[in-house]
């Protein structure tokens, strides 16, 4: 499974991109504003971070308007994957936008139905947002293996599984489970991933033990 990185923070980025754990970005306007900064420039920044793709969401709720910000937003780099939500005019925007030759990421997906049509409509990623269905009192991740499931079924299917909304290291391990090609994480869950309280322990016991010897590897 790969892992996108879920955050606009530049320094963030370039700092788990140097430890070998970034495979892509995702932002959304509420990240981008967070910045303080254009998102042109955010975005622009990011995409000559990292290789892999960057999703830049549009802010248009309308078929054209999603068109013009997607041909614009997909101009600032060819790693940028544009984000619509999972609405009617996403599902025919994402279609025209993938014809163009554009990378497409639906994102607000909250069922498989969604994701059929996001498939249908020749999206490069779908984004299931399994942590706001947990908060409402459903199985978030129930929505990732229902996807699996019907992608698996059509072999003509290329859109990926980018399970979106983690919130915990618990998230990530249940997204690969269940057959997520992606997770986005948010930086301190993706180094949550390492934490493991019986490590520490473990460690800080070995380390008693050799102190006591007075030796030293180098």
């Amino acid at each position: 499974m790969k892992f996108f990185v879920d955050t606009a923070d530049v320094s963030e980025i370039r700092d788990l991109a140097a430890a070998g754990f970034v495979d892509g970005v995702t932002t959304n306007p509420s990240l981008i504003s967070k910045t303080g900064r254009p998102i042109r420039d955010v975005i622009k920044e990011i995409c000559g971070t990292i290789e892999g793709p960057v999703s830049a969401e549009v802010t248009a709720t309308d078929f054209d308007g999603m068109i013009a910000e997607g041909e614009r937003l997909a101009g600032i780099a060819t790693n940028v994957a544009v984000k619509v939500p999972s609405t009617w005019d996403g599902f025919r925007a994402c279609r025209v936008l993938a014809h163009l030759g554009h990378k497409v990421n639906v994102t607000l997906c909250f069922s498989a139905n969604q994701a059929l049509l996001a498939a249908k409509a020749g999206a490069t990623f779908i984004s299931p947002f399994v942590g706001r269905l947990d908060d409402i009192g459903l199985d978030g991740m129930e929505v990732v293996r229902e996807i699996r499931a019907i992608y698996d079924n059509d072999e003509s299917f290329t859109t990926e599984i980018l399970a979106s909304s983690i919130r915990t290291p618990l998230h990530v391990k249940e997204a690969a489970i269940a057959g997520a090609d992606i997770a986005t994480i948010p930086p301190a869950v993706l180094r949550g991933l390492a934490k493991h309280p019986l490590t520490d322990k473990g460690l800080a016991s070995f380390l008693a033990d050799w102190g006591k010897t007075g030796q030293a590897i180098l």
